[in-house]
């Protein structure tokens, strides 16, 4: 193959109290091509963060590729990369995840590799947790782990009845950051409520979604990064207050909702949110040959 097209869903990570543990993919992707050449490096951004991300080696992209390249021993002395971006970047949508495993993706595909465990684990080596990057690589729901060997990850299919909603402001985060204000331990109790509850999120995911409201409830992180983004705090409160599922995406300050029907209620104020019906997306990353 002289060049392959990568197309990488967003994501939503943690799901409540499934801290670096659970995510769910996403119906909202990037897409990017990879045009192996003789010598050099074009890139070309449009959508969404074109004009605030690298066009050289130090683009997110490109260092996964290489990376991959490396690993499998793949020798690309030129590249030409476009860039489609449509997931918001620093909102908690896992972008970041979705250029590391798109360039992943795309090394193993000119090296004629399927996507494995090996590639999760160099595409969490970025990251340093597989939620984000899992979801992006093999769709629907999954449950990530760390052991002595790595990363690890387990894909579980979504329940039919699940109609994400996302809700994205303005304003922009940084996982490093939010990831700051968490204390180095938290109170027994609420260590005993997170396991129970993402736990429970993984049933109410897959199988019974009447279970949801319970099971994004959170005393493990959401709390502590509410200095970072107080509105979305407060929209995550309006919404469970009505009765609608929600919990911060990611490191935020997306909201994500699992209403019933699919939409938020109107008594609900989403003033400074931008809203999205995105469906899941139970495929994870598709790579097709350029041409």
């Amino acid at each position: 193959m002289t060049g392959v097209r990568v197309t990488v869903p967003a994501s939503s990570a943690n799901l409540g109290s499934g801290f670096d543990a659970l995510g769910l993919a996403l119906g909202l992707h990037d897409e990017v091509e990879f045009e192996v050449a003789p010598s050099g490096l074009v890139i070309e951004v449009s959508g969404e963060g074109a004009a605030g991300v690298p066009d050289d080696e130090s683009h997110l992209v490109v260092r996964a590729f290489r990376a991959a390249c490396a690993r499998l021993g793949v020798d690309v002395p030129g590249l030409r990369l476009r860039c489609r971006n449509a997931i918001p970047h620093a909102r908690g949508l896992g972008s970041s995840s979705a250029a590391v495993v798109a360039g992943v993706a795309a090394g193993y595909a000119l090296a004629g590799h399927e996507l494995d465990t090996t590639a999760l684990r160099l595409a969490a080596e970025f990251e340093g947790h597989a939620d984000n990057a899992a979801a992006a690589m093999f769709g629907g729901v999954v449950v990530a782990w760390t052991q002595g060997d790595g990363f690890h990850a387990v894909r579980l299919d979504p329940h039919p009845a699940l109609a994400p909603v996302v809700l994205v402001p303005e304003q922009m985060s940084a996982t490093k950051t939010t990831r700051g204000l968490l204390p180095g331990s938290v109170p027994h109790a609420d260590a005993a409520f997170a396991a129970g509850r993402a736990a429970l999120a993984v049933h109410a995911l897959t199988a019974d979604p009447s279970l949801l409201l319970a099971a994004l409830d959170d005393r493990l992180h959401e709390p502590y990064r509410e200095p970072a983004w107080p509105a979305t705090s407060a929209l995550v409160r309006a919404l469970r207050a009505a009765g609608v599922p929600a919990a911060v995406s990611g490191a935020g300050p997306t909201v994500l909702a699992l209403p019933e029907d699919g939409k938020p209620p109107e008594g609900v104020d989403l003033s400074g949110f931008t809203t999205h019906h995105v469906p899941v997306d139970e495929v994870g990353v598709r790579v097709a040959p350029l041409g």
